[in-house]
């Protein structure tokens, strides 16, 4: 992988000026290289890690990781099916696995009703599932490789006898 996406990738907030310094590139060399794989649907999106347990919010979203079994259509594959999937708006993320399944999802709803709902009523009986695992997130310790809460100490009182 270039070595500038590799620099974005762990912060995307780094600058074309430190890309350079560390690239040893020209700045404007950066910033073209930058803007072509914007371009080019290389670079889709800049995004921020979010430790969605430190916020003090009630309205916090339930997430699950479902796998789906499919049976892939004739001339298309997974391709087609996972379109259909992954349009649902409850869907933020769809990954072709290999293994006992075919389909990861992850998808979230405000409450655990929600993605039930959303399981039964509109993935389970589309035509070519087979049939789904659900396991919903209970408590989530690292993201895109950042360590999202540190060990707490332990806050026990000691006993003795």
């Amino acid at each position: 992988m270039d070595t500038i996406l590799e620099i974005l990738e762990k912060d995307a907030r780094t600058t074309a000026g430190d890309i350079s310094k560390l690239t040893k590139l020209k700045k404007d060399l950066v910033k073209k290289k930058i803007k072509k794989f914007e371009k080019d649907g290389v670079i889709l999106k800049y995004k921020t890690v979010i430790n969605k347990e430190l916020i003090k919010d009630s309205s916090r979203e339930v997430r699950a990781l479902i796998e789906v079994n499919i049976v892939p259509q004739k001339d298309l594959g997974f391709d087609r099916i996972a379109e259909r999937i992954y349009s649902f708006p409850e869907v933020t993320s769809c990954t072709l696995v290999s293994g006992t399944y075919d389909l990861l999802l992850v998808v979230e709803g405000k409450d655990l009703h929600t993605v039930s709902s959303f399981v039964a009523e509109k993935l389970s009986p589309m035509e070519n599932v087979r049939g789904t695992v659900t396991h919903f997130l209970l408590k989530k310790y690292k993201e895109d490789g950042v360590v999202l809460k540190r060990r707490e100490k332990n806050k026990r009182i000691a006993i003795s006898y």
